[in-house]
């Protein structure tokens, strides 16, 4: 079947005639304002209408088939949200590469190239001359596909997008890629080197993909008033020019100065100044990270007006005026670009300072009228995350406790805290001081948990690749020529360690959302943010004890699926609030 003028309002139909069930694979290339292609068991077909048109068709067979739609991106899904479309499920060629192969770079060339076990370096482009002699036969332009195995650089540039026929090949080329990818994932699962299962694991980190599509489109809310007047109380009015930018910067500088001599010539922006600073106050420190100058702020006026400077100068500098105004729509959404992976571990990431909104501002984030958020944050997630996948008894014992630390103290007949920081030694790769005293606890109360961390660490400090418990590939990198190598595999075998730890973690977190954002649907409530192991509902005020509820009901479901066989008892601490500075914690 090769039609390309079809009513989109028969697309329900053509999958059904061709036998699609719910959950089979169909590619989908959506290019130029009114075409849309598909292939899907054998078929491709292409369509040609009015780009409203083709979003019900779409959204109906969505509802009617509920297919798994294949696309080569998260591109495709920003397409359909624009235009009012989200599809429930999806399978992501680039994000599924980046499970397999590790890494963030996962474009149709190097995805299919690295499939197919072609040379990257010979990729043809455009205009490419065959000076050699050795080829010239390029075969149907028409195809997607060159005889070489290729695929054709007109078509990585977007050249299918103008054309139904073409975006029917396209998707093709993209299911071809998926059905690929699944054979890898299960020959993969079969080699019995991942514990999880990586085909369920790309589904999730899929439909995460969705996610990211409807929070960079739907932004966090905010109070832009309330915003600019906040901003204006730590740094000042907005700058009208240059001039004002240099003499906000020198009145916050000077509150910090006045502590020193005139003339001392300091740069506060620069580390070694404010280390020699800290030496003429006659404190001596090894750095000048904020957690050390905490500890020190009543020893002298001057740390507690740095730390201040810090603050105002962060705002200033990244949350400011200008960050306002690029990033917070006239409807009071701040948004910024979303990805369901970091290409390291695999945690979410985001931008536009989503991530990493400094707490002196989330009194902006408000709900709209008629709503609240509810809030949930997954308890002491890495301790749990690690006795689930590592398997050890004693450590899944601890996590039917609501405070996973008070029986791991009681097992190694230490205080709480102490406990806390043996578990974290273990996770990070303390050794020295307390953490190391207390991580030789570790090592007798929970065995299988410390066997498990130092067998990825060995395998880090060798330069040996390793994978999540989901699958993700976890890469090390080379050590440079000259560095000092047992320092530098010393840091790999921590960051192996750690990374086994928080990928997982990360792969549960993604579970737990994508369940959330499916069930969530008829409660009118959608997902805001995703914060490490947050996660911010925006919900219609009569639905907020439903939709607390809901978080507890979906982690529970997403732990389930995630690792059937654990045992272990994951927590969300979830509160119903106004403002995201209400949120304890």
């Amino acid at each position: 079947m090769a039609s390309h003028h079809l009513d989109p309002r028969t697309v329900t139909a053509v999958l059904r005639d061709a036998g699609v069930g719910r959950g089979a694979m169909v590619g989908i290339a959506v290019g130029a304002k009114g075409v849309v292609g598909l292939a899907f068991a054998g078929n491709v077909v292409g369509f040609e209408s009015p780009m409203s048109d083709l979003i019900a068709g779409l959204a109906e067979a969505d509802d009617a088939v509920r297919p798994r739609w294949v696309c080569w991106s998260g591109d495709t899904a920003a397409v359909l949200v624009a235009n009012g479309l989200r599809i429930a499920t999806c399978w992501d060629v680039s994000v599924v590469h980046r499970l397999l192969f590790g890494g963030w770079r996962a474009d149709p060339a190097r995805v299919w190239t690295t499939l197919h076990g072609l040379d990257r370096d010979r990729l043809p482009v455009m205009g490419q001359l065959d000076l050699m002699g050795a080829g010239g036969d390029e075969g149907d332009p028409n195809v997607a596909v060159r005889p070489d195995g290729y695929l054709r650089p007109e078509w990585l540039a977007g050249g299918w997008s103008n054309d139904a026929r073409a975006a029917a090949e396209w998707a093709r080329t993209a299911t071809a890629a998926a059905v690929l990818q699944v054979e890898r994932l299960r020959d993969l699962r079969a080699s019995g080197l991942v514990a999880g299962d990586p085909e369920a694991t790309a589904r999730s980190e899929s439909a995460a993909e969705l996610l990211c599509a409807e929070l960079a489109a739907d932004g966090l809310p905010v109070d832009r008033r309330a915003a600019e007047a906040l901003v204006t109380s730590i740094v000042g009015p907005r700058p009208a020019n240059e001039a004002e930018v240099v003499e906000g910067r020198r009145e916050r500088d000077a509150d910090v100065l006045r502590h020193l001599p005139p003339g001392s010539g300091i740069d506060l922006r620069n580390p070694a100044d404010v280390k020699s600073m800290l030496r003429r106050l006659g404190i001596d420190v090894p750095d000048t990270r904020a957690w050390r100058l905490e500890s020190m702020r009543n020893v002298h006026p001057a740390i507690d007006a740095l730390l201040q400077w810090r603050k105002a100068e962060r705002i200033a500098t990244t949350f400011g005026h200008t960050w306002l105004a690029e990033h917070v729509g006239p409807d009071g959404r701040l948004r910024g670009e979303w990805s369901s992976s970091d290409g390291a571990a695999g945690r979410m990431t985001a931008g536009a300072g989503l991530h990493n909104m400094p707490t002196e501002l989330r009194p902006i984030v408000v709900a709209d009228p008629g709503h609240v958020f509810v809030r949930a944050d997954l308890g002491q997630i890495e301790p749990r995350v690690l006795a689930a996948i590592s398997g050890d008894p004693a450590l899944r014992a601890a996590t039917q406790d609501d405070d996973l630390y008070a029986p791991v103290a009681s097992r190694l007949g230490v205080e709480r805290s102490v406990a806390k920081v043996a578990v974290l030694a273990a996770m990070y790769g303390q050794t020295s001081g307390t953490a190391g005293q207390a991580l030789r606890g570790m090592e007798s109360g929970y065995p299988i948990a410390i066997q498990y961390l130092n067998e990825a660490a060995r395998a880090g400090e060798d330069g040996r690749e390793l994978r999540t418990y989901g699958g993700r590939l976890i890469r090390m990198g080379e050590i440079r020529e000259g560095a000092d190598y047992a320092a530098a595999a010393a840091a790999r075998g921590r960051y192996a360690r750690n990374a086994m730890v928080q990928g997982a973690a990360a792969e549960l977190f993604k579970v737990w959302a994508v369940t959330v954002r499916a069930r969530a649907i008829p409660l009118g409530a959608r997902i805001v943010l995703c914060l490490h192991d947050e996660l911010l509902l925006h919900v219609p005020e009569e639905h907020s004890a439903a939709a607390v509820r809901l978080l507890d009901d979906c982690l529970q479901e997403a732990a389930h699926r995630w690792n059937p066989a654990a045992g272990v008892r994951f927590v969300a601490d979830a509160s119903v609030i106004h403002s995201w500075a209400d949120a304890k914690g």
